[in-house]
């Protein structure tokens, strides 16, 4: 069952049925991370977006979004928008990452004058560039980052 099936518009999943959706040891690792990093709280959305639907959840600093995350089964993914202001930065961080990460990132295009890059998060070198992207986001947005 695809999990855009599981929870209807009306019926809110709690973030432990969500991680155990997702049942993979990568969510909560991100999950620290960005609570840990920047004192951001999960929060849970519903989107009616065509391109990925359902519940997901969002993380926040200052009303500006760091990252969202999709629930999917045994694995997730993660959107993280990049400004085109940074974009040379997050090519050259990009750059040292698998051809997996390189190829959704040289595939995603710019609107908007931002990129948003979703990425299949199924291994620690993804999980990787992808906490890379949200620091250089939370840089660039002059947030704190917690060590």
């Amino acid at each position: 069952m695809e999990w855009n099936e599981k929870y209807s518009k009306h019926e809110q999943p709690t973030f432990e049925q969500m991680e155990e959706f997702v049942n993979n040891d990568l969510w909560q690792k991100l999950d620290k991370f960005l609570q840990g990093s920047f004192k951001s709280k999960p929060k849970i959305e519903h989107s009616g977006c065509s391109w990925q639907p359902g519940w997901n959840v969002k993380y926040k600093k200052s009303g500006k979004s760091l990252c969202i995350l999709y629930p999917m089964k045994n694995y997730f993914i993660a959107n993280v928008v990049i400004d085109e202001s940074d974009l040379n930065e997050a090519e050259s961080l990009i750059s040292f990452c698998n051809e997996y990460v390189r190829d959704v990132f040289a595939n995603t295009r710019v609107g908007i004058g931002r990129k948003s890059v979703m990425f299949d998060i199924k291994d620690n070198e993804t999980l990787k560039a992808v906490t890379s992207l949200v620091e250089l986001r939370a840089n660039t947005l002059g947030f704190t980052i917690f060590k």
